[in-house]
């Protein structure tokens, strides 16, 4: 007969993943994991398979956390407005309490970017690839842009996300609101 779980598994993965969001997949260690979630690695194991399993629940947990603003930014109608929203908003989850500075799914993008791991990558490329089409859907809103210079702004606000990201964990805030507002500027 199997036994029964002593803990919440969507608290365990939310604490998980606020170790992974502090130190990467690869700077947290199974004894990390095990101190922060206060459940053994058997217990790790038996619920996730794997670190890797692990990783990839906490990864799903972040990116139901911020379908908030995803959902925000695909109701909107106010176009290139609406990916600044969305710019500020992402921001602002940095500042919330218990939460890391930076963005979760970014710095995996980054860690894995020349990795071989396919299951990652693909989730990585599914993620950058929604958000740049979801980019492409609002710049349409412009009826004077035509598809080159919208895809151009699309690679431009994808690639200037990815340095917003980066920069939370470094910049001041009024260095990233100035950072936002110059990136809108030119568009």
């Amino acid at each position: 007969m199997a036994r029964k779980k002593q803990y919440n598994e969507a608290e365990v993965i939310d604490k998980a993943m606020h170790v992974f969001w502090q130190n990467g997949y690869k700077g947290t260690s199974m004894q990390m994991l095990e101190d922060e979630m206060g459940i053994n690695k058997f217990s790790i194991y038996s619920s996730f398979g794997s670190k890797k399993g692990l990783f990839l629940e906490s990864i799903n947990s972040y990116k139901k956390k911020t379908n908030q603003l995803f959902e925000k930014l695909i109701r909107g109608t106010k176009g290139l407005e609406d990916i600044k929203e969305f710019f500020y908003d992402s921001v602002n989850i940095c500042y919330e309490k218990g939460n890391q500075k930076g963005c979760l799914v970014t710095n995996t993008y980054y860690e894995f970017s020349d990795s071989e791991d396919a299951t990652i990558q693909d989730n990585m490329e599914g993620f950058m690839t929604n958000l740049k089409s979801i980019f492409i859907e609002k710049l349409r809103m412009d009826s004077s842009k035509d598809d080159a210079t919208i895809m151009k702004q699309a690679n431009f606000l994808l690639l200037a996300k990815h340095g917003l990201a980066a920069s939370t964990k470094v910049n001041t805030k009024k260095e990233i609101e100035d950072y936002i507002e110059m990136t809108f500027s030119k568009l």
